[in-house]
């Protein structure tokens, strides 16, 4: 037998994906989004997920970023 999630899980879920949408619109890339999603806590299976993108290709974005900050650079710079 199949069960519904929770009226809560549903909204809280499409509010997510609102969220997404709106990122990406404001973003001049995807990796700009990868980074943003980072910081507000979404892990990397999660912001895959969200993006339609592999695990790998996210955490390949995220370690660029990372050098790149480190080096003095933007992190969101692609």
């Amino acid at each position: 037998m199949i069960v519904a999630p929770p009226k809560k899980m549903e909204a809280a879920e499409e509010l997510v994906r609102l969220m997404v949408i709106s990122l990406r619109r404001a973003a001049k890339s995807q990796a700009e989004v990868i980074v943003e999603l980072d910081k507000a806590g979404f892990g990397q299976s999660r912001i895959a997920e969200l993006l339609s993108t592999t695990q790998n290709a996210v955490n390949v974005t995220l370690n660029k970023a990372k050098k790149r900050e480190a080096r003095g650079g933007r992190a969101n710079e692609s």
